[in-house]
Formats: C-alpha cells, sequence, structure tokens
C-alpha cells in the first residue's frame, strides 16, 4: 500500500517531468523556426512536423537531381481520405503545386482557402494542385467536413516528412509549398503559409 506521503512524492515527480517535456517540446518549436531551410521563408507562420506514423510510400532511386524531379518521384502513391490511391503521376507533365500540411498545423488550416483559389483560377489554365497531409486519416477526414477543398488529397503520413525534405525542406516545418513547372523542374519552394497572390505570381513567372 502506498502512503500518502508516498503518493504526495510520486504525484510532485509526475509533475515535474510534465513541465520539462512540456519545455522541451517549446524549445523543438522555436529551434525550427529559428533554424529554417535556405529556401523562400516564412518561419514565423511554420510550424514543426511531426505526426502519426502513417508511412506512405518510398522510392529507392533518388527523387530529385539537381531539382529536376525524376522518373521515382512520379512513380508515388498515396492513399486519399475518400479511399482510393492519388497517384503522382497525373499531374506528370503538368505545372504543379504539391502543398505539405497537417490538421494539426494552424497555418496550414489558415492558408488552406488561398490554396483552393488558386485551385480554382489556374488548374482550368492546366495546372495540378496536390495536398500532401502530414496526418492520419481520420483527423484529415473530420477537417474536410468543415473546410471545402476541391484539389487533390494524399495521406502522406509520416513518411511525407521524408519526401518534403528531399525536395528542400531542411527544416522540417509545416506548412511547405513546392512549385514545379511542366518538365519536372522545381521552381520555387516556400516554407510557411502562403497566400494567393504569391502563387499566382510564381505561376505566370512558369507560364
Amino acid at each position: 500500500m502506498i502512503s500518502r506521503r508516498q503518493a504526495g512524492v510520486a504525484g510532485g515527480r509526475a509533475l515535474l517531468l510534465l513541465a520539462g517535456l512540456s519545455a522541451t517540446a517549446g524549445g523543438v518549436w522555436f529551434g525550427l523556426k529559428r533554424h529554417g531551410a535556405a529556401v523562400t521563408t516564412d518561419q514565423a507562420s511554420a510550424a514543426p512536423a511531426s505526426a502519426p506514423d502513417t508511412t506512405a510510400p518510398s522510392a529507392s532511386a533518388p527523387l530529385i537531381q539537381t531539382d529536376q524531379l525524376t522518373a521515382a518521384f512520379w512513380q508515388q502513391q498515396f492513399d486519399t481520405p475518400k479511399g482510393g490511391q492519388l497517384s503522382l503521376a497525373k499531374a506528370q507533365g503538368k505545372p504543379t503545386l504539391i502543398n505539405f500540411w497537417a490538421t494539426w498545423c494552424p497555418p496550414c488550416v489558415k492558408e488552406m482557402p488561398e490554396l483552393d483559389h488558386f485551385h480554382r483560377e489556374f488548374t482550368p489554365k492546366g495546372w495540378a494542385v496536390i495536398g500532401l497531409a502530414i496526418d492520419g486519416p481520420t483527423p484529415v477526414k473530420e477537417f474536410l467536413t468543415k473546410v471545402a477543398v476541391g484539389f487533390d488529397l494524399g495521406l502522406a503520413g509520416f513518411g511525407g516528412t521524408e519526401l518534403a525534405q528531399a525536395l528542400g525542406n531542411e527544416s522540417g516545418g509545416l506548412p511547405f509549398s513546392v512549385m514545379i513547372d511542366a518538365k519536372g523542374k522545381v521552381r520555387h519552394r516556400k516554407m510557411g503559409a502562403t497566400h494567393f497572390e504569391e502563387l499566382a505570381t510564381w505561376a505566370r513567372q512558369i507560364g
């Protein structure tokens, strides 16, 4: 039997442990924001990427070489929130916007209508827009009941973090956007929340 005094000591230790874990998490958050990737960066609106391990497909061959996406990149497939598979091959040969996001990332959620605006304006012009969630299927499905998203979404899980890093996301933060031209070359990278006008400007430069 544990005495009241022993229980009190154990409770105090538990509180100290929780406080230590909270401090560590806070350090990771701000550490990532201070040490960003060498890309077009808005670190103030980026959240550190960490999510349940619902691993996405990965390729052994290089996915990118000197900003040029390889065949291995386009061969990747992801489950979708509605069931079925999303193949990146459907975007091959098109100028493409890929956005890495998560439901637990506030700036990701905030920029979602901006991405959907871009989708509505530029998909008729031949663009593809793809969102890859660093998240589990349940929270993504719940999110989609509240926020209308017209572009393709894939469930990349924790494996999506490695894919984002391969595309230039050195800090591992979210949201992270990549704009690719029709020849499969990465033309723009953005760490942190973006908006329609910024995306539209890049798209017009690519043509």
